[in-house]
């Protein structure tokens, strides 16, 4: 299991300093569980807000989506064949929010779980309910995500 994971993971295409997954807890084929620690050196903080940061909530949105919708996909993928080469030809692009809510704030250097859990998967398509919480089991945030995953060479 552990090795689906990790590759799971390695092959997820968002990269620092636009990367917001430090690891996957678990997952399963219905579920996902990743980890992240928000640092205080990241450089949205500096204009969101001076002396008082604050992590944005569109970031919160696309760190529900590379955990609910891109490792899920990718994670689904590997579960079922799919060789991590062939998975390194397909973006996954974000397609859809709804039902988003805001019910805390993430401040630097606070460690965040993010969890996902499939709602759909079909034709490419996947849908998922989102949510952040912190290690207390607080819930920060959380919403329904849909992405949708096409080779790098299909047209949009």
């Amino acid at each position: 299991m552990t090795d689906i994971l990790s590759q799971t993971l390695a092959l997820i295409p968002q990269q620092p300093p636009f990367r917001f997954i430090d690891a996957i807890i678990r997952a399963n084929d219905k579920t996902i569980q990743a980890g992240y620690r928000f640092r205080e050196d990241e450089t949205f903080y500096k204009g969101h807000f001076p002396g008082n940061p604050i992590t944005p909530g569109v970031i919160l949105i696309e760190t529900m989506a590379q955990t609910a919708v891109v490792a899920m996909g990718i994670y689904q993928l590997l579960s079922q064949g799919v060789l991590p080469v062939q998975i390194e030809e397909m973006i996954t692009l974000f397609a859809f929010a709804d039902a988003i809510e805001f019910t805390g704030i993430v401040y630097p250097n606070e460690q965040i779980e993010i969890f996902g859990e499939l709602i759909y998967l079909r034709r490419g398509h996947l849908k998922t309910k989102a949510r952040i919480q912190r290690k207390n089991g607080e819930t920060v945030c959380s919403g329904i995500l849909t992405g949708t995953g096409v080779t790098r060479t299909q047209k949009v």
